[in-house]
């Protein structure tokens, strides 16, 4: 696959990626038990920032075609 498709591609995934992530991290904040305590809302949402880099990392690695073809 040309590196341009592949990056194209890439970058359309990591986009799908971080919206559906912000979605769902938003849609879990309401709940209760994070939503009404400080500390856990904090950690929550340093968590649900950070925790996206996880799945985008195969992507990328896919994009620049570091893995063994």
């Amino acid at each position: 696959m040309p590196l341009r498709l592949r990056k194209f591609i890439g970058a359309v995934a990591l986009f799908v990626l971080v919206v559906v992530w912000a979605l769902v991290a938003m849609a879990l904040a309401q709940f209760p038990a994070i939503r009404d305590h400080a500390v856990l809302s904090v950690a929550y949402y340093v968590v649900a920032g950070i925790g996206w880099v996880l799945p985008a990392m195969p992507i990328v690695a896919w994009m620049s075609g570091s893995r063994n073809r």
